[in-house]
């Protein structure tokens, strides 16, 4: 019995009694009642009422793997090779990465419920409560060396906001790898992370391992424990589910990889910049320990952010920005 099994059986609403759910398992009582307690460390909420059993405080949509391949498009569904559905891994960029190490990895889709391990840029953690995300990783060959991939997670975070904006929602995107939306109180939210990571050959064939992971529906005292602010999809698309998301965003996904090798981030660059969520305002960027205030111009054909200081005027190849107060 895996934690992700007796989630399954209490996400249908109903009262399940400790007897009931050891003999659908095939465990004991007492190992149900330790799983159930760790519900509580996920971040899940359950009800239990005596004489009745246990269910979940607030339903739960799980992700299922042949119904996310069964809304694929005959063009999205060319490029997906295999599609994995785990309940918890280490990461799943780490689950793909080892996938390329067997001999596989190409085209491969790996979406997780929750990640043990999880990492964003410059090696922070990566933390999600189970269920309320979409977190999803791809691996992709490119022949012509890791130049070939300059500006992919840019056009990642283009192909994300074509998916939310078709559902009403309003994302900005950050340099180079947040997608933000706007919050009550003002400034953004962090939406999602995007995480690219390569290997190979500088000049020949290489790999890349394209990670996303998506707030979907962020309970109150989860915000609270964050210490930046976080937004999610549900704030502004309340009806949009998570295999909806799913099949939508490796629709726009997996064709945009299949022609990035050839027509490289300028196809999307425009589309970027018009969502660029600081242009023109002062930024401060942070490039290991050094900090610097600076006007946010636009990205290039190569992904690079152009900023400018009283007379200066230079790219970023690497490091991140933020504003104060905001995001």
């Amino acid at each position: 019995m895996t934690i992700g099994d007796l989630i399954r059986l209490l996400s249908d609403g109903e009262f399940h009694s400790g007897q009931q759910l050891g003999e659908r398992l095939g465990v004991s009582r007492a190992a149900v009642w330790k799983q159930l307690r760790k519900l509580e460390s996920l971040g899940i909420g359950m009800e239990a009422v005596k004489g009745q059993g246990y269910r979940l405080a607030e339903p739960l949509e799980l992700l299922d793997g042949s119904v996310i391949v069964a809304g694929l498009s005959r063009q999205a569904r060319s490029h997906v090779a295999r599609l994995f559905v785990e309940d918890v891994v280490p990461s799943s960029n780490q689950f793909i990465r080892e996938r390329f190490a067997q001999g596989a990895g190409h085209g491969e889709v790996c979406l997780v419920e929750q990640q043990s391990a999880g990492k964003g840029r410059r090696g922070r953690t990566w933390v999600t409560p189970w269920g309320r995300t979409l977190m999803l990783s791809t691996g992709w060959r490119f022949e012509s060396g890791i130049a070939a991939m300059e500006g992919l997670s840019l056009a990642a975070g283009v192909a994300l906001s074509r998916v939310l904006e078709a559902h009403g929602v309003q994302p900005r995107l950050k340099w180079p790898n947040d997608v933000l939306l706007a919050t009550e109180g003002g400034g953004y939210g962090k939406l999602a992370g995007i995480l690219v990571e390569m290997s190979g050959d500088a000049a020949g064939p290489c790999e890349a391992v394209i990670g996303m992971g998506i707030n979907m529906d962020l309970p109150d005292d989860f915000r609270a424990s964050i210490e930046q602010p976080v937004s999610a999809v549900r704030d502004q698309a309340p009806g949009l589910t998570r295999h909806q998301l799913a099949v939508e965003l490796l629709g726009e996904l997996m064709p945009m990889l299949a022609d990035f090798e050839r027509v490289g981030f300028e196809a999307w660059q425009a589309e970027w910049n018009a969502r660029h969520a600081f242009a023109e305002q002062e930024v401060e960027i942070l490039q290991g320990e050094r900090r610097e205030a600076a006007v946010a111009e636009q990205v290039d054909v190569s992904g690079n952010l152009w900023v400018r200081c009283d007379k200066r005027r230079w790219k970023l190849t690497g490091g991140e920005i933020s504003v104060r107060g905001r995001s």
